[in-house]
């Protein structure tokens, strides 16, 4: 590279990081926008976000497996082009199904942030690479907090289609910064077969689950149509793991569960997704409702930089609470905390400023339990299974936040009919959402004690060594 192009190879990666955060605040802020534009309900409103968060699940580890190599580039390019395209899908698009199509295209760009750090990692030395990840981790929270404002203003005195033109502006500049400044792996690798059945499998058995779920209300949950599709979709997913367990280069390898402290502390990150996009989802819907508290998409947006700034700040002292309450108390400690705020919320506060409270809650377990999960989880596993430890919680903490947002609206529609208010329904949905927090609390509680990795029978691992190489971006705040 020139000596220009080195100067700027930093600030681009930064640059391009911070297109996960703007592409993710493209997502429940809008959900009532979007389902008035459409004339359709907030339910498959709900979709535009859910169809993101499941093709971030099942494409990560696909594009990490790709961008394994000297591939790399073309990947990380490939990734930012479907983001952009389906940018100007969702902001063109003529019907509902359209939009959804570019939501989910943009569902690529969870899967950056790795790839932009083994490029730091490969290109930089040890020293400015580290802190180079570092920046890139921190990043994450931080253009998340301005991207939802950003969203906010836009989408309040113009229209939902704006905002997504906004998305397609950064991710296209992203992408001209990254044809310029990444350059090509010279370094062979070796082949790695992509599961591309596995990826079929899980994707179509979850989105049977989620959307027999959400329509089972309208449809009957004794209706044919929904015990067709639920039981397709459990179908779908026992054959996936059937496969997972099978073949010599699984999307996620399933096996690791096999180890106990791998096992829980993956639930407990599931539940935690579960809850985390629970509160989310059902605060931002009733701070605009009508019925809730009537207020802008702007409104609801602000009420979410506490959660940032929360995640951020708490994510970078849990190293000194990790000295005073022990390691293994930090996960426990963080689901509390996104129970509590899920508690706060199920009180149906009829102001504005409880909100805040309840998203700066959120943003601090967060910041406790994503910051710890992947030390935690390395700490169990031998050294040369830590990429696909990583895999594994990757896709299980997506999955969690898949199945939460889907589960918002179900639960209002199930609440709802039942005969209970749309307060109530908010209140009993928030309820649950609280009930994933403290069970992911109890679990990590239980099984994740500081009895050491020898306990699943796998060599002792410093997990600190292993930190930098456990964080990964979107462990610092959950992208939205």
């Amino acid at each position: 590279m020139s000596n220009f192009r080195q100067r700027a190879f930093v600030p681009g990666l930064l640059v391009i990081g911070m297109v996960v955060s703007v592409i993710s605040s493209l997502g429940a802020p809008l959900i009532p926008g979007i389902a008035t534009t459409f004339g359709t309900s907030v339910g498959s409103a709900q979709w535009s976000l859910t169809l993101t968060l499941l093709l971030g699940a099942v494409s990560a580890p696909v594009v990490g497996r790709l961008g394994d190599g000297p591939h790399r580039r073309t990947v990380l390019l490939g990734c930012l082009a479907a983001v952009s395209f389906g940018g100007v899908l969702a902001a063109t698009a003529p019907s509902l199904p359209v939009l959804l199509v570019g939501r989910a295209l943009q569902g690529f760009g969870l899967a950056i942030m790795p790839l932009s750090m083994a490029a730091a990692r490969d290109a930089l030395g040890p020293l400015r690479a580290g802190r180079t990840i570092a920046a890139l981790s921190v990043i994450g929270a931080v253009g998340l907090g301005l991207g939802y404002p950003v969203t906010g203003v836009i989408a309040r005195y113009f229209d939902v289609s704006a905002a997504f033109w906004f998305g397609v502006a950064t991710s296209t500049a992203a992408l001209a910064i990254a044809f310029w400044i990444v350059p090509s792996v010279r370094a062979t690798a070796p082949r790695r077969r992509i599961d591309a059945l596995g990826a079929v499998l899980v994707m179509a058995g979850l989105a049977g689950f989620l959307l027999a779920f959400e329509k089972g209300t309208d449809w009957g949950w004794l209706a044919p149509a929904t015990l067709g599709l639920g039981g397709g979709a459990i179908l779908l997913l026992a054959l996936w793991v059937r496969h997972s367990l099978r073949t010599s280069a699984p999307l996620v390898d399933l096996r690791l569960l096999q180890h106990r402290s791998v096992a829980s502390l993956n639930l407990s990150a599931f539940l935690l997704g579960i809850s985390t996009y629970l509160v989310v989802a059902l605060s931002i819907q009733y701070v605009q409702l009508d019925a809730g508290l009537g207020r802008t998409v702007l409104d609801a947006s602000l009420t979410l930089v506490p959660m940032s700034v929360a995640s951020l700040l708490v994510s970078a002292s849990v190293p000194r609470i990790e000295r005073r309450i022990g390691a293994s108390a930090i996960v426990p400690t963080g689901a509390i905390c996104v129970a509590l705020a899920a508690t706060f919320s199920a009180l149906g506060p009829d102001e504005l400023w409880p909100t805040f409270v309840t998203m700066g809650l959120l943003g601090a377990g967060l910041g406790l339990a994503l910051s710890s999960f992947p030390t935690r989880i390395l700490a169990g596993v031998p050294t040369p299974e830590t990429s696909s430890a990583m895999s594994l919680y990757q896709v299980t903490r997506y999955v969690g936040y898949t199945i939460g947002s889907g589960l918002a609206v179900s639960l209002l529609s199930i609440f709802a009919a039942l005969g209970q208010p749309l307060a109530s329904a908010y209140a009993t949905a928030f309820v649950v959402s609280a009930g994933f927090g403290l069970l992911a609390a109890g679990i990590a509680w239980r099984f994740d004690r500081d009895r050491g990795p020898a306990a699943d029978g796998a060599p002792p691992v410093d997990a600190a060594d292993r930190r930098s190489e456990a964080r990964d971006p979107q462990d610092v705040v959950a992208p939205l």
